[in-house]
């Protein structure tokens, strides 16, 4: 598959171009052993330098490999802020306790003392790692998959549908990776005297309900999760498009490292304050479900209602509108590290700018 999808990848519009030297084109003035010396080959020393600008190529299995590890950096970061995802979670299966963040730390502080705030990193760290291993590498092979199946022309002029498609492939995977340890992760940080690490809740939720423990939630997971990458992935793409359009003064070509790397990070907060709304409601009734037994998602949602549903939106908004902005800057600082490919925003092919009359 993997090998298709390696050969698909050289004609994908999204795809960077790929530098060669050419050997004696880009040389510039050659001396001849009869002539006197030409200047210094300065062109060819740069065409060098620009062959070695990429580690591997668009497409291939190093590439999704590495793409997939920058997953993994980028949402194990999620571990960072589970004091904040505690308190949202316990917001919202006992609302009457915890009224507001700054509430729900207080609560929790006098509870369960400093280290109480760090309950459930454990399967925060391992569930959210698999989930971006999944959620990023999966989305780079999606992306290339589709796009060659629509071709070249359809692809740009469906490019938000195309990200949205992508995304939602990857997520649908990522979410089976994550579920086992988010339903752990819950029933630490929501459930007083349940358990307080990973080694021992896993078992007892073994013990309980069987695999349908670490299962019974990955279809509202896939309901949150799901518009929530879309979201991430195509208001994200569509964003640093139109910051460079729009915002940026020079092309993207133009641009340093370090100020491309500042545009990901401003449309990756933009991105992230979107997906929370959309994902939030879904995100209440995961909280709910994973810490009761025998309720149904359509049961916990009737209960709630549509307040109920909406309450620590505020908190998750920060989390994740930060959050995303820190994932998209690290996964692309990871692309910059490993010299990967990294395209520019998608422009019109030359076919279809004919096909517009945009040009002769």
């Amino acid at each position: 598959m993997f090998s298709s999808v390696a050969h698909l990848a050289r004609a994908n519009p999204f795809n960077a171009p790929h530098l060669q030297l050419v050997q004696d084109g880009l040389a510039g003035p050659r001396s001849s052993p009869d002539g006197p010396p030409g200047p210094p080959r300065r062109t060819r020393n740069l065409a060098a330098a620009a062959v070695e600008e990429y580690s591997c190529e668009y497409g291939s299995m190093k590439f999704y490999a590495l793409c997939g590890f920058g997953g993994v950096l980028s949402c194990g970061l999620h571990t960072a802020v589970v004091p904040l995802d505690l308190v949202k979670c316990r917001m919202q299966v006992d609302p009457n306790k915890y009224k507001g963040i700054f509430n729900g730390f207080s609560i929790t502080l006098k509870e369960d003392g400093v280290r109480g705030l760090a309950k459930g990193w454990a399967p925060t760290f391992i569930g959210y790692s698999l989930q971006g291993l999944c959620k990023f590498g999966f989305y780079e092979v999606f992306k290339v998959l589709y796009s060659n199946m629509l071709g070249e022309e359809n692809a740009y002029l469906w490019r938000t549908s195309l990200y949205l498609a992508a995304s939602a492939s990857a997520e649908f995977f990522a979410d089976i990776a994550l579920a086992p340890m988010e339903a752990a992760k819950v029933r630490i940080q929501t459930q007083p005297g349940y358990a307080n690490t990973l080694r021992d809740a896993a078992p007892k939720m073994y013990q309980e309900e069987g695999l349908k423990a670490f299962y019974k939630g990955v279809a509202p997971l896939w309901m949150r999760q799901i518009p929530y990458t879309m979201m991430k992935f195509a208001c994200f793409e569509r964003t640093v498009e139109a910051l460079y359009k729009f915002v940026v003064p020079k092309p993207r070509s133009e641009c340093s490292k370090p100020e491309q790397l500042v545009v990901t990070f401003v449309a990756g907060y933009i991105a992230g304050v979107f997906c929370a709304i959309v994902s939030h409601p879904a995100d209440s009734v995961v909280s709910v479900l994973n810490k009761e037994k025998g309720s149904s998602a359509s049961q916990v949602l009737r209960r709630l209602g549509f307040r109920g549903v909406w309450k620590g939106l505020f908190a998750r908004i920060i989390m994740i509108g930060t959050l995303t902005a820190l994932q998209w800057f690290i996964y692309d600082s990871v692309k910059v590290y490993f010299r990967l490919p990294r395209p520019p925003p998608p422009e019109m092919p030359e076919s279809l700018k004919k096909k517009l009359g945009y040009t002769q």
